[in-house]
């Protein structure tokens, strides 16, 4: 005990440095949880957390028979589907491709052109996207001058495209940045692996698969169970700049849901309900992904 006492004392000042993150945690992420309660409350604005009447499980039931909510989940799910094919592996993709450049300025500036989208909201690129897609934007002049379309049309009022044209957006915007964590572990690569195996008559292809990807092995598998545990999570700001009363069937996702029940109809109770749900089944789903991984690995990546 008088050893810990020493050490604590020794340490005074780095413990107060870490003070205020442990205040800051405690306010903003452990206070808000006794928040949850709402779910278990018939909450208004004109009550309190401890007013509130308790329904115990009743906002969940009325929550499993919502077809809107189910509707919801089903976007949800195909759109996080879809990203997870073509959001998730184009950054690997575009990582190899940058790292197999020779160094120089044409290197940098691929990096830099691949990142910018990254660094702008969703307001921005949400504007452009919509731009590009009416009748008279550039995807309806490219389509006609080659003969692909025989008149323009508006693909966002079109609910069929909206998973598709969400799921390229979106991968537009992030794949850049996506590749940082690869081409920083791609850069502690010994390269005496490359130049032995080029000795030894392997070509590129043959590197990248035998030296690159089992190098990348570890970092992909944290970023596919992070991804896994983030399937019934949608990004809000995308489908708000995007979703119309025309496309809404197809771009309603949990969140937007949640967001529209919650803040535009005042029911807190019903959204904190679903969003409890929501992180639940993400846990779940994150403990999951990471005992898959752990049996190709053998090692846990969490």
């Amino acid at each position: 005990m008088n050893k810990n006492k020493q050490l604590f004392k020794r340490q005074l000042p780095l413990q107060l440095m870490v003070l205020p993150g442990i205040i800051f945690m405690l306010i903003f992420s452990y206070y808000p949880i006794y928040g949850l309660t709402i779910a278990f409350k018939n909450y208004t604005v004109i009550d309190t957390l401890s007013t509130a009447r308790w329904v115990g499980l009743e906002n969940f039931r009325i929550v499993a028979t919502d077809k809107y909510f189910w509707g919801s989940v089903v976007n949800t799910l195909g759109i996080s589907m879809l990203k997870l094919l073509i959001g998730f592996t184009t950054p690997i993709v575009l990582a190899i491709l940058i790292y197999e450049l020779e160094d120089g300025p044409f290197k940098k500036i691929s990096q830099t052109i691949s990142y910018l989208p990254h660094f702008l909201s969703w307001i921005i690129l949400g504007g452009m996207v919509i731009n590009w897609l009416s009748t008279s934007g550039m995807i309806n002049q490219i389509f006609l001058g080659l003969g692909l379309m025989d008149k323009p049309v508006n693909f966002l009022l079109d609910a069929d495209k909206y998973w598709m044209i969400a799921v390229l957006a979106d991968t537009w915007k992030e794949a850049g940045w996506g590749t940082i964590l690869y081409l920083a572990t791609m850069a502690g690569i010994d390269p005496t692996y490359y130049e032995a195996a080029s000795i030894d008559g392997a070509g590129r292809l043959r590197q990248i698969i035998s030296i690159t990807l089992p190098h990348l092995r570890t970092i992909i598998s944290l970023n596919l169970i992070l991804t896994i545990s983030s399937l019934l999570k949608s990004n809000l700001d995308q489908t708000l700049v995007l979703m119309n009363s025309q496309n809404r069937s197809h771009a309603e996702v949990i969140d937007s849901y949640v967001y529209r029940m919650g803040l535009t109809q005042g029911d807190f109770s019903y959204a904190t309900a679903v969003g409890l749900g929501v992180s639940i089944v993400s846990v779940i789903l994150l403990v999951i992904a990471n005992q898959i991984t752990k049996k190709f690995n053998e090692e846990s990546v969490l």
